[in-house]
């Protein structure tokens, strides 16, 4: 299955992670808004979770159903969080190093020139991937996290190919494209850059579908997502930011709505549904505490107003990262 940043997500069939660390002065500031759009659920195997602009004409393929969320043992629904439950060890700031390689598939040859921007775009996304994860910079109201990304250039793939420039989520041409560029095992993240289709920015592989379809790992985004690119509002690289939280097992923060277990991280606020733009004050959950999470990574405002994971996805993903990535196989 596969989630998307703004609109493509959705979950593998394995158990969700749920974590529980409550934290109300992170949920209180992470309050904002925004229009909205349901996500929907798309087939696909091995397809995690999307992100989508408005207008859209592709459904969310990482969209997931309450059922996909289940919780890892030891772990805490969000309102069993909020009661003190507690949630496994966070792995220390900075301590996991991801090798990163990126795909990079056009329609047509790239000029030396388009080579040498592309090739800058790249190195400019590590560092804002960097900065995200960090929690400094333009997320400098963000927790650290334990993950940092490296990449070598030279491992960079160039690949000609019109169909696979323009792949969609559960398509042959995805699983053409995966299956003959994909690198490494399940610490090796594979970031593959097109001109997708269908109004969609990106998407990703939750880890708990690695075991079962390892070629299929991975994040696709929009080439024109990174920084500098041409997509007005989504490029600053932020894109990239949230696929790689579906890949480390996070949800949409507006997973579930309103109800039930949501995101299953206790210190993002309900939301009922996604918020574009960047709507301050946004609160579709009136009956439920806190605004909107619309300056959160994992919801599907423009890249200016994301900026931060709160400590229980911070927690999430440590935990999605030892019990699904941490081995490397």
């Amino acid at each position: 299955m596969t989630l998307a940043r703004r609109s493509l997500a959705a979950l593998g069939g394995a158990a969700a992670l749920v974590l529980a660390l409550a934290s109300p002065t992170a949920a209180a500031a992470d309050a904002g808004s925004a229009a909205s759009t349901v996500c929907q659920s798309a087939g696909g195997a091995g397809h995690a979770a999307a992100r989508l602009r408005p207008g859209a004409s592709v459904a969310d393929p990482n969209a997931v159903s309450p059922a996909d969320v289940v919780p890892v043992p030891s772990a805490a629904t969000r309102t069993g969080a909020r009661a003190g439950t507690s949630a496994a060890a966070v792995l220390p700031a900075g301590s996991v190093t991801i090798p990163t390689v990126f795909h990079v598939i056009s329609a047509k040859a790239l000029t030396a020139a388009q080579k040498s921007r592309r090739a800058s775009m790249i190195a400019a996304q590590v560092k804002v991937l960097n900065d995200a994860y960090a929690g400094i910079g333009a997320a400098s109201i963000s927790g650290d996290t334990p993950f940092r990304f490296s990449y070598n250039p030279a491992a960079t793939t160039w690949t000609v190919n019109s169909a696979w420039s323009t792949m969609q989520p559960g398509t042959t041409a995805e699983t053409a494209a995966k299956k003959a560029l994909h690198s490494g095992g399940a610490s090796t993240l594979n970031l593959y850059l097109a001109n997708i289709g269908g109004g969609l920015l990106g998407w990703a592989t939750f880890p708990q579908s690695y075991s079962t379809q390892p070629s299929m790992d991975g994040v696709v985004i929009l080439d024109e997502s990174m920084p500098g690119g041409t997509t007005a509002s989504y490029n600053a690289g932020d894109t990239a930011t949230h696929e790689i939280g579906h890949w480390l097992g996070l949800f949409h923060t507006f997973q579930g709505g309103c109800n039930g277990v949501g995101d299953s991280v206790a210190d993002t606020p309900a939301e009922a549904s996604p918020a574009y733009n960047c709507p301050t004050g946004r609160n579709s959950c009136p009956a439920a505490p806190g605004l909107d999470p619309i300056h959160n990574f994992m919801d599907y405002t423009v890249d200016a107003c994301m900026n931060r994971f709160t400590p229980g996805q911070v927690a999430r993903m440590s935990q999605s990262w030892s019990a699904y990535r941490a081995s490397g196989a």
